[in-house]
């Protein structure tokens, strides 16, 4: 299963690297765009949930780095859930 990484720059213009262990990633994000924190969120939990659960077809149990990655980016988001319209960028995908 072809896992992937991919870049994003939170509102405070730190960056991430993420692990997505399908590339699945690509069907909720398009690099260079920008996404309301809320929307961004709720995109990571679907995409990695469906990883996740790609891994748990294939290999008999569910991708424990992705429902980390997962609690990685719903921590990190939690920082900037009391400013005013945070928006998250996708810079990238590696691999």
């Amino acid at each position: 299963m072809p896992e992937m990484r991919f870049r994003v720059r939170w509102p405070d213009r730190s960056t991430s690297l993420c692990y997505s262990p399908s590339q699945v990633i690509k069907d909720f994000f398009n690099p260079g765009e920008t996404y309301e924190l809320e929307d961004f969120l709720a995109r990571s939990r679907a995409a990695l949930q469906i990883a996740g659960e790609r891994v748990r077809q294939k290999y008999g149990y569910t991708c424990s780095s992705a429902m980390s990655q997962l609690d990685e980016i719903e921590t990190v988001a939690a920082r900037f859930s009391e400013i005013e319209n945070p928006k998250v960028l996708v810079e990238e995908f590696i691999g």
